[in-house]
């Protein structure tokens, strides 16, 4: 499945941290913006590692699934690293 994963997070060291950690499995499309393309086990390791990183009672995270007629209608005003590479690994 084609996933989006947007973040607010407000701690700079927690923001890091998952910026960090995102880049190894999703592909970074805005500063705050990740793709996936995940199954359903490692979407549930990303939903674990998110939960033990954020504060739920100030940060936010916002899990979009995209199916795959609406990804390729993706928009961008310029050009984007909107990834079609399929493969990435959640540890």
């Amino acid at each position: 499945m084609f996933i989006v994963v947007a973040y607010d997070i407000s701690d700079d060291k927690r923001r890091t941290r998952l910026h960090k950690s995102l880049k190894r499995f999703g592909h970074p499309v805005q500063e705050s913006v990740f793709e996936f393309h995940l199954n359903a086990t490692e979407l549930l390791r990303l939903k674990d590692f998110v939960n033990r990183v954020i504060d739920p009672e100030t940060d936010q995270v916002r899990i979009y699934f995209i199916c795959e007629s609406c990804r390729r209608q993706t928009e961008a005003t310029r050009p984007s690293r909107m990834t079609d590479d399929p493969f990435a690994v959640i540890v």
